[in-house]
């Protein structure tokens, strides 16, 4: 595989990363706005305590905010990308 088309891979699976992210956050704002109007619909908040929609919007938030961790500040390449760099330059080093 060329260097050029196996960094435009790394790029295509960053890319799909990052829209599926997009598609996520997406569902998790209409579905928490369901959530909310149906608790407000059904009159559940009349009765105090807690909303139950806190707990499936805590809950998906947190995966929500990993998944955002991984499209935008985790390189899922790097580590790999490095211990290739070291095996070559090795390799290089004892004429290999």
């Amino acid at each position: 595989m060329e260097p050029n088309s196996q960094r435009d891979e790394q790029l295509w699976k960053i890319a799909r990363l990052r829209a599926k992210f997009k598609t996520s956050l997406i569902i998790y704002l209409v579905m928490n706005a369901f959530f909310w109007g149906l608790w407000l619909a059904t009159g559940a908040y009349e009765h105090g305590g807690t909303p139950w929609p806190v707990w499936p919007a805590i809950g998906w938030g947190l995966g929500l905010a990993f998944q955002y961790f991984n499209a935008w500040h985790r390189d899922p390449f790097g580590d790999a990308v490095k211990e290739y760099e070291k095996l070559l330059e090795e390799k290089q080093r004892r004429g290999i």
